[in-house]
């Protein structure tokens, strides 16, 4: 009698074992419907960047600036699948040493340059997981929810503490960046949290789509490197 009533206490943990384990991968399939890769983890195809400076290494684009290789001028990798404008961008990124960061709903300009939106990274802590736009320089800070007007006046309000949010991030190791932009809306998270948001407004400097592009930066040596990036686009207007 003991046996049986053992075996069934067995069936029962084990079946209540497979059932979470079911609907945690259908939590996380839902969490991906809709997206697309952008990088098929072999080669660049589906990008553009300056010869010489981009190439895929274990599975990540990579960009490395050495003292015998410095990077004199920033210079970006282009996404050529379009310019989405409102979207969720999901990717990981590891740096060591020097500032990197990801352009969005920005402008191509010569010699592999760009203008417009960046959710930043650099390797200090500094910089990573503000909005920062070429125009405007740091648009949100990391702990900052902006609301710009038209005109530019900037209200700020707290997400919280810079440095307490910055221990989020893991030094040298792979991070989870998602950029989300819908409408004038702008949200950055690393790991999952919330590293700044902007609600931006400002007649002139606001854009609503452009260039997704990934920034090698002058400096000291350093060293990035992206993968498992897919986006889901939410608007029709730029598919």
């Amino acid at each position: 009698m003991m046996r049986r009533v053992v075996t069934r206490l067995l069936w029962g943990l084990t079946s209540l074992v497979l059932l979470v384990l079911v609907n945690t991968a259908a939590r996380a399939a839902d969490s991906e419907e809709g997206f697309v890769s952008m990088f098929n983890g072999r080669d660049l195809t589906g990008w553009e960047g300056k010869a010489g400076w981009w190439y895929v290494e274990d599975g990540a684009i990579t960009s490395q600036s050495t003292p015998e290789k410095p990077c004199v001028k920033c210079n970006y990798l282009m996404w050529r699948g379009g310019k989405p404008g409102d979207f969720e961008l999901r990717l990981k990124y590891r740096i060591v040493g020097g500032n990197s960061g990801i352009q969005f709903r920005s402008q191509e300009r010569p010699d592999w340059d760009t203008y417009g939106y960046q959710a930043d990274i650099d390797a200090e802590g500094q910089w990573a997981g503000a909005l920062f736009e070429h125009a405007r320089g740091g648009v949100a800070m990391r702990g900052e929810r902006v609301a710009i007007d038209g005109s530019g006046q900037k209200q700020v309000t707290s997400l919280g503490d810079s440095k307490e949010l910055a221990k989020s991030i893991k030094p040298e190791d792979w991070n989870e960046y998602r950029i989300t932009a819908r409408g004038h809306e702008i949200t950055l998270a690393i790991n999952g949290v919330v590293m700044s948001q902007a609600i931006d407004d400002e007649h002139g400097k606001a854009a609503r789509d452009g260039i997704i592009a990934l920034q090698v930066h002058p400096g000291p040596p350093m060293k990035i490197q992206f993968k498992d990036l897919r986006i889901k686009v939410l608007d029709q207007a730029n598919p």
